[in-house]
């Protein structure tokens, strides 16, 4: 029994001695304030589990084709600013066709909004588009006759 007080006594003891520090966290990527010169390895380790592998150009497209696609792509831009014109520039029209290729494109002018329609002669298919009014500021009424409402003739490519 002495020895067990003894001991108890003891570890009492030795437990009031006993020093403690505070837990301080130290960063180790350099982003978060770490050393920074742990950023080269660090980076070595992220790129070695990267299995991401950048996506590879299976269309095989060549320079012409590229160049060519971007020239019709100016030209339908062109066109589109042509349409625009037509229809809310300084002199609009109350109606016009344009034609571009297989597409037709036409545009009537309304009291109240304007009305495109996009007919693709390949597939049969029409889009059609209304504008109401509140989208431009002013209606010019204007009329045409029906042979002066062509604006551009067929832009053959």
């Amino acid at each position: 029994m002495h020895r067990i007080m003894i001991v108890l006594v003891a570890a009492v003891s030795a437990a009031g001695l006993g020093a403690s520090q505070d837990l301080v966290y130290d960063p180790i990527n350099p982003s978060f304030g770490g050393n920074p010169f742990n950023s080269s390895h660090l980076l070595g380790i992220a790129n070695s589990q990267n299995d991401f592998e950048a996506p590879v150009d299976e269309t095989g497209e060549s320079q012409a084709d590229l160049f060519l696609r971007q020239l019709e792509s100016r030209l339908l831009s062109g066109l589109a600013g042509q349409v625009t014109e037509a229809i809310f520039g300084d002199d609009p029209q109350e109606s016009g066709i344009i034609q571009f290729d297989t597409q037709t494109i036409e545009f009537v002018r309304g009291l109240d909004s304007v009305t495109i329609s996009v007919f693709d002669v390949t597939t049969g298919q029409t889009t059609e588009i209304i504008l109401p009014s509140l989208a431009f500021p002013t209606i010019h009424t204007v009329s045409h006759s029906p042979s002066a409402s062509y604006l551009v003739p067929c832009i053959n490519r």
